[in-house]
């Protein structure tokens, strides 16, 4: 190969994403990422310090914040989302992808939720999702050779957990608007995808297990045995959001180790009868 042959071109360079809740975790990891492949990124948040930060963070990354927008927005807020977008449509004319990560979790028996608990994770973690993509399908029609969502769903879907009833069931809700929305949005180029994360170390997860010692036990029932980080997400996010995936929609892709599927091996393999 001659020394003068140009690199090939990053994969996202010139793409524009919109990612939801990208001040922290999965959707910061997820920017990271996908600046990194030369895409324009728009990172929404509902704290302005929060997001200031986040373009601090990203600086290096944005070509000093030429390739990055920072924009408040409350994802269960209708109002905010159609601001957003006119916002997004005034500076970039279209979106390449959407990443709906913005999510919240109360993590309570079903006897102690409040109206208000319910009415807050339902708004963000499903009606925040819905309209999301909603307010987003003209930009996304306007996007060059199709367009691709990813949902941010939750491995919760296959297990109960007696702490988290109205999580669960806002995420077992996504997992079906994947595939509705998979097959509503076809016709029209834009592709529906959802990742379905485990246990991942980011800031919610130390919220709700601040001790490390408590997480040996969840550590445990991971089959690859570890936890994950935001940017074992990101990576199958940035998948979905590429041209490689251009063929699959309406799917969920679980990162989570194996944690739903594959049962952690405990005993000498060797031993172990054949059915």
């Amino acid at each position: 190969m001659n020394d003068n042959t140009p690199d090939t071109a990053p994969e996202f360079h010139d793409r524009v994403v919109l990612i939801t809740g990208g001040t922290s975790g999965m959707g910061l990891a997820t920017a990271r990422l996908l600046l990194d492949g030369g895409a324009h990124v728009v990172v929404t948040g509902r704290d302005e310090a929060r997001l200031q930060r986040t373009a601090a963070q990203l600086a290096q990354a944005s070509d000093g914040g030429a390739r990055l927008l920072t924009v408040r927005a409350d994802a269960a807020s209708t109002a905010d989302l159609d601001r957003l977008v006119s916002v997004v449509g005034d500076r970039h004319g279209r979106l390449d992808g959407v990443f709906a990560n913005a999510g919240v979790g109360v993590f309570q028996p079903a006897a102690e939720v409040r109206e208000e608990d319910f009415d807050h994770v339902v708004g963000v973690n499903f009606k925040g999702v819905f309209f999301t993509v909603q307010k987003s399908l003209p930009l996304l029609d306007a996007s060059r050779g199709g367009a691709s969502v990813v949902i941010n769903a939750s491995w919760t879907l296959h297990r109960g957990m007696a702490h988290a009833p109205v999580y669960a069931a806002s995420k077992a809700a996504v997992h079906n608007l994947t595939r509705t929305l998979g097959s509503d949005l076809a016709g029209r180029g834009i592709r529906i995808n959802s990742v379905s994360p485990g246990y991942i170390v980011t800031e919610m997860f130390r919220s709700v297990v601040p001790d490390p010692a408590d997480r040996e036990p969840l550590r445990a029932e991971v089959p690859l045995g570890r936890l994950g980080g935001a940017e074992d997400v990101a990576e199958t996010v940035a998948f979905l959001l590429s041209p490689r995936s251009s063929y699959i929609t309406g799917q969920d892709i679980g990162v989570d180790g194996g944690l739903v599927t594959v049962i952690p091996s405990v005993l000498n393999t060797s031993s172990t009868p054949a059915a």
